[in-house]
């Protein structure tokens, strides 16, 4: 049976050459960075050899880069640590209704410790408003957070226009840059940012590892207190084997940026025109033209999106129905239902994001699939039948 993996905003495999510069530090370069002797000053420059990379991908200076356990430790530390570094300015901050919940949750923590967090309605493209961002702004405002790509829609958000703005009221701006890095061009100066979140397993590294850059000057506390890391932004011995695999893969990605992008966007055409012509009662959700290179989002009404991702499995084909951290909610996306989709029509969604492992026979694999599994499960649908009536 073929194999088709459509779940790359989920996680990526590491790449063999990814690997390749792990290993080491898995076995014979074991030193902790911050011991003087030989072991421990190898570990150190090969930290500082992949910030550097790290840097280079996003247009940053490699003294911006804070190393993090992942996305979600560098959501907390960038909403965190500006709010309590900033709060005799104001405790007010503004998100969208979409953000993952890394940034959603994050926010709700802060509102039951006194702040103030007004959440952005969205498009029905799912895309934020520039104006509602302008109107949600007070004299209390100290940090604005909208992410740059969706995580389940696939909306590219207007960050430069969001980061102009901020920047002219003088209030932080963070974006939750997980989707974009590697997959978009991204640079931090040109998006107006001052703090951005990035995460190696969506770019082919290492699980358990990811980054928040922080422009210089930029007031921000700590989440973790004890040695000296990272300049004293994190406590905690490094861990050494994910960074350096996080700097290859970001050093690949960078390389193949333009390349893979145009070659994933057609794949991504062609499967969303291939499901949209051949299967009725379907939507693409999100903005069709700012769209993630890698990302399509479809409503199949009068069908449960559970079914049809156990469905596509038995076909060997790998796809979600929406934020892998959520996956074992039972709950409509927050994502669809702050876009205005129905709950019913929201539980009929499915996510479909690509990789550079995909082909044009998968997507010819899954045009061939798809429709049949529809048809099958509407076959049993009473609310199709209803429909139909």
């Amino acid at each position: 049976m073929r194999k088709v993996y459509l779940d790359h905003s989920a996680t990526t495999p590491v790449r063999p050459e990814v690997l390749e510069e792990m290993l080491p530090y898995l076995k014979e370069e074991f030193g902790n960075p911050s011991s003087l002797y030989s072991w421990g000053r190898q570990a150190k420059k090969a930290i500082e050899e992949a910030r550097a990379r790290v840097a280079g991908l996003i247009g940053a200076q490699p003294e911006e880069i804070v190393f993090t356990s992942g996305g979600t430790e560098a959501d907390n530390m960038a909403l965190i640590g500006v709010a309590y570094a900033n709060q005799k300015k104001g405790k007010h901050i503004i998100t969208s209704s979409i953000e993952h919940h890394a940034v959603l949750d994050t926010a709700q923590y802060l509102q039951r410790q006194g702040f103030k967090v007004t959440f952005l309605p969205v498009t029905p493209e799912g895309l934020v408003r520039v104006e509602d961002v302008e109107e949600a702004i007070t004299d209390e405002t100290i940090l604005i957070s909208i992410m740059h790509v969706n995580n389940e829609v696939g909306t590219i958000q207007p960050i430069q226009e969001i980061g102009k703005l901020a920047r002219e009221r003088g209030i932080i701006f963070h974006t939750d840059a997980v989707q974009s890095v590697g997959k978009i061009p991204v640079n931090v100066d040109e998006l107006n940012v001052d703090l951005l979140s990035a995460s190696a397993h969506k770019i082919y590294g290492p699980k358990g590892v990811g980054c928040l850059y922080i422009r210089k000057g930029t007031r921000i506390q700590p989440l973790l207190h004890g040695g000296g890391q990272e300049r004293k932004r994190r406590a905690g011995t490094e861990n050494v084997p994910g960074i350096v695999g996080f700097g290859k893969a970001a050093e690949l990605a960078g390389q193949e940026l333009e390349s893979e992008g145009k070659r994933l966007k057609a794949l991504r055409d062609k499967l969303i025109d291939g499901v949209l012509e051949r299967i009725d009662h379907v939507q693409l959700n999100g903005d069709r033209e700012r769209r993630s290179p890698i990302n399509a989002n479809f409503s199949f009404k009068y069908v449960e999106g559970e079914s049809i991702l156990l469905s596509l499995d038995m076909k060997g084909i790998a796809a979600s129905s929406g934020s892998a951290c959520t996956s074992g909610s039972l709950d409509p996306s927050h994502v669809l239902l702050a876009m205005g989709i129905p709950h019913e029509v929201a539980h009929g969604s499915v996510r479909m994001t690509l990789g550079r492992d995909n082909t044009e026979e998968d997507i010819d694999y899954v045009l061939e699939v798809l429709p049949e599994i529809i048809e099958r499960l509407r076959a049993m649908s009473p609310l199709y039948k209803k429909a139909g009536d």
